[in-house]
């Protein structure tokens, strides 16, 4: 089963600005799973999409989409990509088995300006008529009402019954489908991202992880999670308040300690991060 996934920019609501619409498709039968307007077509928008595909039909088999450098690395402009340097989209894909196919054809490109053609002609009215001027009600519009109806006039029967969608089970959608740093625990336990820093709490396994490299796990809905191994070793909110790990303690406590103590133990986010898709 193969999956189309592309974007296109245009002025949706018909005035001065400017969204990429992201459309997840099926090769076979032109059935659309995913369409959403986003300020632009990035890694965390991609993930997006493709994290609320597979969660609701399953895992798929291959994803063709443009070389765009969220979804492949490229060493030289406008020649083949590097299969073996993946980028997040493709190192989450790679996790649920999904094979990746660049487009090189003029073919490929055609059938999707011809697609964003249609939605071009016809989106920009609708919402007009239906008095849409956001993006989070164009959205709730998409999902409820318009898919549908694209789905109605444009999809096709499939060759054969039946889909090729397998359930995804005992898989952490949500840390596969996330932005994923490596790095190395300093001498106080901490770890940083630029201007973000984050403190490792003891476990009962290991007083310090200095020395050792973690991952950072940087979630579409903005939580952060720290990865040692098989280990979580910490969660955070957006702003870089501590969440607690697994076994938690009954008592209302932060994390196993009292609130008090544990603000004094946890390092703070230096800036906040913005949390917004990039």
């Amino acid at each position: 089963m193969l999956l189309h996934l592309d974007g296109s920019r245009h002025r949706w609501f018909q005035d001065d600005r400017w969204h990429d619409l992201i459309e997840v498709l099926d090769d076979a039968t032109s059935q659309t799973y995913y369409a959403q307007l986003v300020e632009a077509e990035s890694t965390r928008t991609v993930m997006a999409a493709l994290k609320e595909v597979v969660e609701k039909k399953g895992r798929f088999c291959a994803l063709y989409s443009d070389r765009a450098s969220h979804f492949f690395e490229t060493p030289q402009a406008g020649g083949p990509v590097d299969l073996h340097q993946l980028t997040q989209v493709g190192r989450a894909l790679k996790e649920l088995g999904i094979q990746m196919i660049p487009a090189y054809s003029p073919q490929a490109r055609g059938r999707s300006e011809r697609r964003f053609g249609t939605w071009q002609g016809r989106l920009p009215q609708e919402l007009r008529l239906a008095g849409i001027t956001t993006v989070e009600e164009a959205n709730r519009f998409l999902r409820e009402r318009y898919i549908p109806e694209m789905n109605r006039k444009f999809a096709v029967p499939p060759a054969e019954r039946g889909h090729a969608f397998v359930p995804v089970q005992g898989q952490d959608l949500e840390q596969i489908f996330s932005v994923q740093t490596g790095r190395m625990v300093a001498k106080d336990n901490t770890v940083r991202i630029g201007d973000r820093l984050w403190q490792i709490e003891r476990t009962r396994w290991r007083g310090t992880l200095a020395g050792c490299r973690v991952t950072i796990c940087e979630r579409l809905d903005g939580q952060v999670s720290i990865v040692y191994g098989p280990h979580v070793v910490g969660r955070y909110t957006a702003p870089g308040a501590p969440l607690c790990t697994p076994p938690a303690r009954k008592r209302a406590t932060l994390c196993g300690r009292p609130e008090e103590e544990g603000k004094g133990r946890f390092a703070a986010n230096l800036s906040r991060p913005t949390g917004s898709f990039g």
